[in-house]
């Protein structure tokens, strides 16, 4: 049953936008639930970034509607911000101003963050607010972009690359941040090219290509569809591989304590896999779910469209 766009916080519909002869976005739809964390997905041209800038009515688009808390992103931008908070990949502020200060006059726009948490983010993030912001490394000035979003009280969060110039220390910090924030109800949009990062946050994710969704929903979905990686080392070469269906990507190599064999192979595929490993003498042997990066190349690559009758599962393709 299709679900009304009422129940989305975000919710956008066939958007499509072009600049010049570039194509950015060409019927892409996305929807993001109350209190999720949704992952956006899609290398750098694909239109994440210009759906972001649509959705903070930052852009007049050529045909589609794109609503946030059911309110026009465009026309009802100014009640739309008051309720979101927004952390761009490369956060440019007021050069002259500290650290602390420019948490303090963004949380302001907001009216007001909570003191708290303020100082709590500033120590988890290990953040010097005093110093000024012209003197920050990338990674310092991120900092000062996600304490000032993540201690206001805003229904939604916008997260554009958020990590770019974290270390990796920092990025867990913003994780559990972030599941934080999530479990108190928040709802976030993350884009990012972490996929680790993607994967340890969201439940649901969006993928896009040239400006169009070839995927949009749970990772279990996702996953289920994908080939599975497995890795043997025999006593000699298993036969019957290279011609089963469901089997690809399979590579044999002669080493001194064995064969290795290497391939992806389908759900269905996967006893005959083993069958044939096991009749070759298996010294080891590893069979490992897809990571999302795989997961993500195999959607992008296919570019398969996900069922339809829900706007949160977008009929995509190219």
């Amino acid at each position: 049953m299709r679900q009304s766009l009422s129940e989305f916080v975000v919710s956008a519909e066939a958007l499509s936008k072009s600049f010049g002869r570039t194509h950015a976005l060409a019927g892409l739809d996305l929807a993001v639930r109350p209190g999720e964390v949704h992952g956006f997905l899609g290398p750098n041209g694909a239109g994440k970034s210009t759906t972001i800038r649509a959705l903070l009515g930052q852009l007049r688009l050529d045909a589609g509607r794109i609503t946030v808390f059911g309110l026009d992103a465009r026309r009802d931008a100014v009640d739309i911000h008051a309720r979101l908070a927004y952390v761009p990949g490369d956060t440019a502020l007021w050069p002259g101003l500290s650290g602390g200060e420019c948490i303090d006059l963004l949380g302001g726009l907001h009216g007001g963050l909570d003191r708290a948490r303020r100082e709590e983010l500033i120590d988890r993030f290990e953040l010097d607010p005093t110093r000024r912001f012209r003197t920050y490394s990338k990674g310092n000035r991120q900092k000062v972009a996600l304490v000032a979003a993540l201690a206001v009280d805003a229904e939604l969060l916008v997260l554009d690359e958020p990590t770019s110039g974290l270390d990796p220390l920092m990025e867990e910090v913003f994780q559990q941040v972030v599941a934080e924030r999530a479990a108190e109800g928040t709802s976030v949009l993350l884009s990012s090219h972490i996929l680790s990062e993607v994967e340890a946050l969201c439940r649901r994710v969006t993928v896009i290509r040239s400006g169009r969704a070839v995927f949009s929903g749970e990772l279990t979905e996702l996953r289920a569809g994908a080939p599975i990686g497995v890795e043997a080392l025999t006593q000699c070469s298993p036969s019957g591989l290279e011609g089963l269906d469901g089997v690809s990507s399979l590579t044999l190599t002669g080493i001194q304590s064995g064969v290795r064999t290497r391939l992806l192979s389908s759900r269905t595929a996967l006893p005959a896999v083993i069958a044939a490993l096991s009749e070759a003498g298996p010294r080891d042997l590893a069979v490992r779910p897809p990571s999302l990066q795989q997961l993500f190349l195999h959607r992008y690559e296919d570019g398969a469209s996900a069922p339809s009758g829900d706007p949160s599962r977008v009929k995509g393709g190219e």
